[in-house]
């Protein structure tokens, strides 16, 4: 129906970059909100990012000034720019879209990636 994939996980040492990449296919009109969340080992899953189909973002504390979520027209395709990267930044990171589907109901249902792990040496 609708699929979302991650990509650009890796390793990276401390202070390093690293950006992901999130593509919404298949059964899209219309995406409304993306955002990235993360889920370290033993650890609830955490809001990082969002950005919705206005252009307007939000971020959570602990990224604030280190990281930077963009996307293309309609974002469809959405980056995840992770600079300064810290051990704490290791973690799944996982995007999750409000999506419109084809056909259906005129009104956005969730749904996530599979993930990508980001893991951060010191």
């Amino acid at each position: 129906q609708v699929q979302l994939e991650e990509s650009g996980g890796g390793l990276v040492q401390r202070g390093g970059s690293l950006r992901l990449s999130c593509a919404a296919s298949g059964e899209v009109f219309s995406v409304h909100g993306m955002n990235w969340y993360r889920q370290a080992p033993g650890k609830e899953r955490e809001f990082v990012a969002r950005i919705t189909r206005d252009g307007t973002t939000n971020y959570a504390d602990s990224v604030k000034g280190r990281f930077t979520v963009s996307g293309n027209r309609g974002i469809l395709t959405t980056y995840l720019q992770m600079t300064n990267l810290k051990p704490e930044d290791t973690a799944v990171y996982y995007c999750q879209a409000g999506v419109v589907v084809a056909g259906g109901k005129n009104r956005p249902s969730d749904f996530w990636g599979q993930g990508t792990q980001v893991t951060v040496s010191s």
